[in-house]
């Protein structure tokens, strides 16, 4: 495997993504999104695909752009409330949908990148979470087994990255992206700053390098605010 993982381009980056894809997309919210590899995606029309996400995205940002444009068959998340094309999709039966809490599905990356075959989390229990799944009372306790989640590509945002594929994040932007990098066969990740191999100190690196595929640097990013509140001129003036 050559050191250098570096890529032209989104485009190049997403090239084999084929119909039918499972699909790790990193980010919390609209924090942390690999904006770029996301527009390739779209671009590139790969259809049927399965979305594991914490969120659905907006309808012009992120996972939503995806939706409006057909691409998605399946996504599994904890949260889908910002994306009126999601909830339309979700409400007229064209989307499948499973929901799955929040810290249960970054645990169920964890494994996934672990090579575990699953855990037991009280969470979910006597809901329609656990339907269809085995429980088992444990110390008094009653506990659903939740299976791994593994995908064929992950798409991951990260602060910065060297040529070898190492990875820093930033405050929000780790908490999905770190664990989805380690759970799929393909993981891509773009960067605001490529720095020269040995520019990052390795006791800063959140993702090594191992588990990165390909990786280039992103441009253009658009950041926007999930919800922005504003107190009235008048509060800020007392």
């Amino acid at each position: 495997m050559s050191a250098d993982k570096r890529v032209a381009g989104a485009q190049a980056a997403v090239a084999d993504v084929q119909d039918g894809a499972v699909v790790l997309m990193g980010g919390f919210g609209v924090c942390g999104v690999a904006e770029n590899l996301v527009a390739a995606l779209r671009d590139k029309g790969a259809r049927d695909l399965t979305l594991v996400s914490n969120n659905a995205g907006l309808d012009t940002f992120g996972i939503g752009l995806l939706l409006k444009a057909g691409l998605v068959r399946k996504m599994i998340l904890s949260y889908g409330g910002e994306c009126k094309a999601f909830e339309d999709m979700t409400l007229s039966g064209a989307l499948e949908v499973e929901w799955t809490p929040q810290g249960t599905l970054a645990e169920r990356i964890r494994a996934g990148g672990a090579g575990l075959g699953g855990f037991f989390t009280p969470t979910g229990y006597g809901t329609a979470i656990a339907e269809g799944k085995e429980t088992r009372q444990i110390d008094g306790r009653w506990y659903v087994f939740e299976k791994p989640l593994k995908a064929d590509f992950a798409l991951v945002k990260a602060w910065k990255g060297d040529a070898m594929g190492n990875l820093v994040y930033r405050k929000t932007a780790r908490n999905f992206n770190q664990v989805m990098a380690t759970a799929a066969k393909v993981t891509i990740a773009e960067v605001e700053e490529l720095v020269p191999v040995g520019g990052l100190h390795p006791d800063q690196v959140h993702t090594p390098g191992v588990y990165v595929k390909r990786i280039l640097q992103g441009a253009g990013y658009a950041k926007p605010i999930e919800k922005r509140t504003v107190r009235p001129r008048e509060a800020l003036a007392q």
